[in-house]
């Protein structure tokens, strides 16, 4: 038995003893102070992409500079719990051009990136305003490209210094003096980009980060079945995603508002989970930080990969890599229905637009990952067809990159990178991607 499957195991103890208990998440309900708006107008269909800074950025810094900066992922890798990254990833930063000009290339007219806070305030209220300048230019270059720039405020990491080794109850989200941190990192952020930036995502995934990095044990900080450390981290994490939807409207009204979240979809096997115990829990994770920030944004970002029976077994046996055409490399089952159902299911909760934020799978074969985008673009189709509002599509990624606790182990990218010219070239996948916005700039 492998250490994974050993702490999936012990993270599974507590909900296998509330088999039963866990109760399905509750209808939505708007709270009875938010603010009636106008529905939001987005314009012409987003086609877009998406990526993280942390998986494609180099330091960009040498070690002995002031601004040299780490992450919360940068020292939980040096204690050997995932796969180091490096410091060059895919040269995002230094070489911003060469993703620009990529993104030109596939005819993308929407493009999402983050803002790696640790670069920007490398100690604690210590501000890099050179990297902030480096952000505005990027943007700036998007839109003189007629793409529009959608900026992630925080996509999964933080500062090293909000990272505790030898107190991980307090790193992340826990840690004391996040939310002050946090509130100073936004409105510099948005204060700065705002000429050139006018979508912002407070918070990329927070529901899937929460669970597995204070219940899973599997990203930072690190902590393993510690149902209330999850119950608390959420609660800060939904103060500050308020805080930060309410930071952007108050710079500009007229700022788009987008909250991303990871959505499977989640079956049922009887046999495997007959109490629906751990499928309830799942619908929880799907939902609950969500309802608690709804009323805030004006777009739902779906990110959406696959279908998966919700059950304490699969969630420790579960297959790897390609080893069937129904896989992806990360052992995810492809199921483009299972988007449908997902978009179809968050319309009827929600009643609010949605963007598919991202949608993609791990694979070496060109040939498979076409038809998954074919596939699910039909699936969006459908669910479009049924009522659901769909304003955009965004394929991840742009290039092959660090997959978070994978590592470098799953082919996601719409391009290839060589790292001798540092240049990014199209794969079959993007070419595919490029002919079929131009034949179809509407859905």
């Amino acid at each position: 038995m492998t250490l994974n499957t050993i702490r999936a195991l012990v993270a599974l103890l507590p909900c296998l003893a509330l088999a039963g208990c866990v109760m399905p998440p509750k209808p939505y309900k708007k709270p009875a102070s938010a603010v009636e708006s106008a529905p939001v107008k987005t314009g012409a269909f987003w086609w877009g992409t998406s990526t993280a800074s942390f998986q494609n950025e180099d330091r960009g810094v040498a070690p002995d500079s002031p601004f040299y900066f780490k992450t919360d992922w940068d020292i939980f890798a040096e204690e050997g719990h995932i796969p180091p990254r490096g410091d060059e990833a895919t040269f995002s930063w230094t070489h911003f051009d060469k993703d620009l000009a990529a993104l030109k290339q596939l005819g993308v007219n929407h493009y999402r990136f983050g803002i790696e806070w640790g670069r920007v305030e490398p100690q604690p209220g210590v501000f890099n305003e050179a990297a902030i300048r480096q952000y505005i230019a990027m943007a700036r270059k998007l839109k003189a490209a007629g793409i529009e720039p959608v900026v992630t405020l925080w996509h999964f990491t933080f500062p090293a210094w909000l990272y505790d080794s030898k107190k991980k109850s307090q790193s992340g989200f826990l840690n004391p003096e996040v939310e002050s941190h946090w509130k100073e990192y936004v409105t510099r952020i948005v204060k700065a980009l705002s000429p050139y930036v006018k979508v912002w995502v407070p918070q990329n995934e927070p529901n899937g980060a929460l669970y597995i990095g204070y219940f899973g044990g599997h990203w930072p900080p690190g902590l393993l079945a510690t149902p209330g450390s999850l119950k608390k981290a959420t609660n800060v994490s939904v103060a500050m995603f308020r805080e930060a939807s309410g930071i952007i409207k108050n710079q500009n009204p007229k700022a788009i508002v987008m909250g991303i979240y990871s959505l499977p979809n989640w079956t049922r096997a009887f046999g495997q989970d007959p109490t629906r115990a751990v499928y309830n829990m799942m619908q929880h994770q799907n939902f609950d930080h969500l309802d608690r920030v709804a009323d805030t944004i004006d777009l739902i970002g779906v990110n959406y990969y696959y279908s998966q029976v919700a059950s304490a077994r699969r969630f420790i046996i579960r297959p790897t890599g390609e080893k069937s055409s129904a896989y992806t490399q990360n052992g995810w089952l492809i199921d483009p229905e299972g988007l449908h159902a997902v978009l179809v299911t968050v319309s009827k909760r929600y009643g609010k637009p949605m963007v598919i934020s991202e949608n993609g799978i791990g694979t070496q074969s060109e040939q498979k990952k076409i038809r998954y985008f074919r596939e699910h673009v039909n699936q969006m189709r459908r669910a479009m067809e049924d009522g659901a509002d769909l304003r955009g599509y965004f394929p991840w990624t742009l290039t092959d990159n660090y997959e978070w606790a994978e590592g470098y182990a799953a082919n996601f990218g719409l391009t290839s990178f060589n790292k001798k010219d540092m240049k990014l070239t199209l794969e079959p996948a993007g070419r595919w991607f490029r002919n079929f916005i131009r034949a179809n700039p509407e859905p």
